[in-house]
């Protein structure tokens, strides 16, 4: 019984996967035709956007607080003062900013979207648009998509900054590193293509949790219990694409030895 309930998980989670895929291509097709719903788009933006600001700054600020007492102390022994600020800011726009600002995003967006598409999808809403000549894709799932693609690189941005003032506060109140070095060592070390990197990996990330949330809520059967099912797998895929693309993101855009900036 065990082994029979496993194989149906799994081929649900395929069967999943393929109709991603395929909503992938039908969002792809649609915005080559220019089928965009303005309204939602702009409503979509501000749900995404500057109701998740609050959470994903605080999130930053402390991420940042912590990556410096794990480094500056390290740091401080090598007699690397100026390299702290630059390895913070290094961290922060190739890796935790975009990576941290799309699981917060993921985990309150994503679920919302599963869950509020999943609803529609249980109580016959979705058939309702298709009687009434309206497309799904085009009315819930591309709106979606543009408001994450555009909304979460602003949030990194804002996140890279957060992090960035998180530090300079830590190391100049327990480690005596002046804001003027912390700053000095941020120029230093950061390069346009770190922060261009940030930006490329904020819109792919978006792009994922936008199709996983709705993709999964279209998919959604079962009442309010398949609703919660739908709403958590889509969360957990969600945040499982953030961390494998992030991998093939990172290898494609950070290949080579680096700098040697302790040098």
């Amino acid at each position: 019984m065990s082994s029979r309930t496993s194989n149906n998980g799994i081929q649900i989670w395929l069967q999943r996967l393929f109709s991603a895929l395929f909503l992938t291509g039908q969002v792809i097709v649609h915005l080559l035709q220019g089928k965009i719903h303005r309204r939602n788009t702009l409503e979509q933006m501000a749900i995404v956007g500057p109701d998740s600001l609050m959470i994903a700054l605080v999130t930053a600020t402390f991420v940042g607080m912590v990556f410096t007492i794990q480094v500056a102390r390290e740091f401080l022994n090598f007699g690397a003062v100026r390299a702290i600020g630059g390895v913070l800011a290094l961290a922060l726009s190739r890796e935790l900013a975009p990576v941290l600002t799309a699981v917060v995003l993921a985990a309150r967006v994503g679920s919302a979207f599963a869950a509020e598409i999943g609803t529609m999808k249980v109580t016959e809403q979705i058939d309702a648009l298709y009687i009434l000549k309206s497309d799904p894709v085009d009315y819930l799932v591309i709106p979606r998509l543009i408001a994450c693609s555009a909304m979460l690189p602003i949030l990194t941005i804002t996140s890279l900054v957060t992090g960035l003032i998180g530090g300079i506060f830590v190391a100049d109140l327990f480690y005596g590193v002046s804001q003027t070095t912390f700053i000095e060592s941020v120029q230093n070390f950061i390069q346009v293509w770190d922060l261009v990197s940030a930006l490329i990996k904020a819109v792919i990330f978006g792009a994922l949790i936008a199709i996983i949330g709705c993709n999964w809520g279209l998919s959604t059967t079962g009442g309010a219990k398949g609703v919660g099912e739908s709403t958590t797998t889509a969360v957990v895929m969600s945040i499982i694409a953030i961390f494998i693309s992030n991998f093939f993101l990172s290898w494609l855009m950070f290949q080579g030895l680096g700098r040697q900036f302790l040098n």
